[in-house]
C-alpha cells in the first residue's frame, strides 16, 4: 500500500476529485495548507501599501491506494491538476506499513 500526497492549486480540487472518482478512488483527505516552491510568492497591493505574500494557498490531498493503483492515481492527478504554469504542485508517494478501518477492524487493502 502507498500514501499518495499531492499539493495542488485550490481551484483544481473539483476536477481532480471527479477524475479520481472516474478511476475508482472513493476517498481522500483534503487539507488547506500554505507554502511556496520556486515561485517564491508574489507582491500584492492593499490600501496603497505593498506587501509580499510568501506562502501561497494550496490544497493537500492524501490518498491511500493499493500498490497496483499508484501509477494511475499519479497520472490522473498530474494530468488534471496541471495548468502549465509555475506552482501547479507536487506529488509524493510513501509506503504505508499498515492500514486499519476503525469501524470494522479490517486491515490492509480492504481497509482502504
Amino acid at each position: 500500500m502507498k500514501l499518495v500526497t499531492a499539493m495542488i492549486k485550490p481551484f483544481k480540487l473539483d476536477d481532480v476529485r471527479d477524475a479520481l472518482g472516474d478511476v475508482g478512488i472513493t476517498g481522500m483527505t483534503v487539507s488547506e495548507v500554505r507554502g511556496f516552491g520556486r515561485q517564491k510568492g508574489h507582491t500584492e497591493l492593499y490600501r496603497g501599501a505593498e506587501y509580499v505574500v510568501d506562502f501561497l494557498p494550496k490544497l493537500k490531498l492524501e490518498i491511500g491506494v493499493p500498490d497496483d493503483h499508484v501509477e494511475r492515481v499519479i497520472e490522473t492527478i498530474r494530468e488534471t491538476a496541471a495548468s502549465g504554469r509555475i506552482g501547479d504542485g507536487k506529488i509524493f508517494v510513501t509506503n504505508l506499513e499498515r492500514t486499519v478501518r476503525i469501524r470494522t477492524g479490517e486491515e490492509g487493502d480492504p481497509a482502504l
